[in-house]
């Protein structure tokens, strides 16, 4: 019985230990109906390069290279849409930002490109 308590209070530590956060996986379409209401930040994950030739507009650009050292930059408590060329670097920077206590972000999956 004593190791029954035992597994139940370690199972129940460990639950309250993991982390279900994750980032949301956008098409153009639903992220373009995100930033027509107002409802994102948009943050581009490009090169600075890139970002000159085309970008959304009111997009911030925080290159994936620095967005760890600019992560005090952003509020956590504010809905991110992040963008780059093809979803590769978005996707990247999408987990980062979960992993630092973001909760709400989505990636576009296919991009700039799309």
């Amino acid at each position: 019985m004593k190791k029954f308590f035992l597994f139940i209070f370690i199972a129940s530590l460990l639950a309250g230990c993991s982390s279900n956060a994750s980032y949301e996986n956008v098409s153009i379409a639903e992220a373009k109906q995100l930033i027509d209401g107002n409802k994102v930040n948009v943050i581009d994950v490009r090169s600075v390069e890139e970002f000159n030739e085309g970008h959304i507009p009111g997009a911030t650009l925080i290159p994936l290279p620095e967005l760890e050292g600019r992560i005090d930059e952003l509020d956590k408590d504010q809905h991110y849409l992040i963008i780059c060329r093809s979803g590769n670097r978005s996707a990247q920077a999408s987990e980062i930002l979960i992993e630092n206590g973001f909760k709400h972000v989505s990636n576009v999956e296919k991009g700039m490109n799309e």
